[in-house]
């Protein structure tokens, strides 16, 4: 099992594992600690100051079985692949790649054609999917904003692991790109979730409030994501 740091440096562990951990050195943390970073399918582990390798190595060691449970419990990473059907908001598409063509990647009809060589192929469907998630995700932001009264500023698209959406103190929206590929309802409560922050930056009752009465079926989306949100990320 390799360690590496993230600042490139790297040590072995005599004992042999089949997977690789990140480990973070943080002035800030009090004790060893584990987590699964979802979107890299890796552990991390973060060490406190004055720790000794050796202690980091002892208590990973010690760990190994609750990292292989966990990694196992993730959602097998793969690529979007010519043939595949995807569902964006409701609607199936099936995937279909055109080499000799030109035009990118569009839909037509109930295809989404990838034109181009195809090692490129699923970097340009994400590519397109950021776009018409940025596209979908800014017009419902504005008409569900202007329900209670407020304005966005911007709405921009993230690749985060551990937010679905987010808003700033300047009422920015952020959204994770790949709720496109979830169920229409999911897409709503996101948004007037996030729209709501616009009023209320907490997680308050009237926060709450404001997201039933933009969104009445708010907990069903909501349930959606803790449940099966993880899926979304199979797609790196």
């Amino acid at each position: 099992m390799k360690i590496t740091l993230l600042t490139g440096q790297t040590f072995d562990i005599q004992e042999h594992l089949d997977f690789d951990i990140l480990v973070v050195r943080s002035t800030q943390a009090k004790r060893l600690t584990l987590r699964i970073d979802e979107k890299k399918h890796l552990p991390v582990l973060t060490i406190p100051p004055r720790c000794s390798s050796q202690k980091a190595l002892d208590f990973v060691q010690r760990n190994r079985d609750w990292i292989t449970n966990m990694l196992s419990r993730l959602p097998q990473a793969q690529k979007f692949y010519d043939g595949e059907t995807i569902n964006i908001l409701d609607k199936n598409y099936t995937i279909s790649h055109r080499p000799k063509e030109r035009g990118g990647v569009f839909f037509d009809g109930d295809k989404l054609i990838v034109c181009g060589a195809a090692e490129f192929m699923h970097r340009r469907i994400c590519d397109f999917l950021k776009k018409l998630a940025h596209d979908k995700f800014l017009a419902a932001s504005k008409k569900t904003a202007a329900k209670i009264g407020c304005i966005v500023n911007c709405v921009s698209i993230k690749d985060t692991k551990s937010r679905w959406g987010s808003c700033s103190s300047k009422n920015n929206l952020n959204y994770n790109w790949r709720v496109i590929l979830a169920p229409r309802y999911v897409f709503n409560y996101l948004v007037c979730h996030e729209v709501s922050h616009l009023v209320h930056k907490n997680h308050s009752v009237f926060f709450w409030n404001c997201v039933k009465e933009l969104c009445p079926d708010y907990e069903e989306g909501r349930a959606w994501l803790k449940i099966k949100g993880k899926d979304l990320y199979r797609y790196l």
